[in-house]
């Protein structure tokens, strides 16, 4: 199957990022995506300090949008991610819409991004949002997916437990900066696909070098193999992938790490 991430130019204006984004969505139905994913943060600026201005209930503006876009294409939309308001608390918050423009998934930021790293970037999202508490996948007639966001990716044992479900693509709406980025983006994502013999897709936003937060951009595919099989640059495109599931079995009858785990000396579990 077809999959698409659309590498959105996000400004500063909601309703021109979603009249983008759902135009890119259309655009790539029309090139035989069946499955499109959307970057972190799609409808608003990436900051702390734009989160809670920018956040909606959901359903709301945003998401409703996006259910109406995956009903007209007929398609399965993995909506990126936006600042989600519930009960008070602000979440960095994925939904995923299926071709009837049913909410399949929601899947709420687990792992918040707080780091520092001195003279180069500092950020704390808990400053404003509340971390999610669970795992999120949702099925396609084509496989398994699960869902992480940005940070998400770093931590190992969640694409672990993904892989023990069934899921054969996991994909990361994120934003790594000018200093992950080069670093790091491209090396984890490998990691996780050839730890787990599964697809790994990342969706970027585009680089924007007056933005308060600069995105690295470069979406990206990678196959079970290890291998990058595609790459977006900096600017807004949209990437196309085709997805082989039979490569996918191939590999891992050829190198079947999955049944020679040593689940009698160590195990990685989810509690809930």
């Amino acid at each position: 199957f077809r999959l698409a991430l659309i590498q959105l130019h996000v400004s500063a204006v909601k309703s021109d990022n979603i009249q983008r984004a759902c135009g890119l969505v259309r655009e790539a139905s029309a090139k035989g995506a069946k499955v499109v994913a959307l970057p972190e943060c799609f409808n608003s600026p990436y900051g702390t300090q734009y989160f809670k201005e920018y956040a909606e209930k959901i359903p709301g503006e945003s998401t409703q949008k996006l259910s109406e876009v995956a009903k007209e294409c007929s398609i399965y939309l993995i909506g990126g991610s936006i600042p989600e308001e519930d009960s008070g608390k602000l979440y960095n918050t994925c939904t995923v819409f299926g071709p009837d423009g049913a909410m399949l998934a929601k899947h709420r930021k687990v792992h918040l991004f707080d780091i520092n790293v001195p003279g180069k970037i500092q950020f704390k999202e808990s400053e404003t949002l509340s971390p999610g508490n669970s795992f999120s996948m949702f099925d396609t007639p084509y496989c398994k997916v699960g869902l992480g966001i940005c940070y998400d990716m770093r931590f190992a044992e969640m694409a672990q437990i993904y892989g023990q479900k069934g899921c054969q693509l996991l994909i990361y709406p994120g934003a790594f900066n000018l200093t992950t980025g080069p670093a790091h983006w491209e090396l984890l994502q490998r990691g996780r696909a050839v730890d787990n013999q599964v697809y790994v897709a990342t969706v970027s936003p585009a680089r924007d070098e007056k933005a308060s937060y600069v995105a690295w951009g470069h979406s990206t595919v990678v196959n079970p193999w290890g291998e990058v099989i595609a790459k977006a640059g900096v600017e807004e495109t949209v990437v196309y992938t085709d997805i082989d599931l039979k490569k996918l079995a191939d590999i891992r009858q050829q190198i079947p790490i999955l049944s020679q785990k040593r689940c009698d000396l160590y195990g990685v579990e989810m509690k809930k």
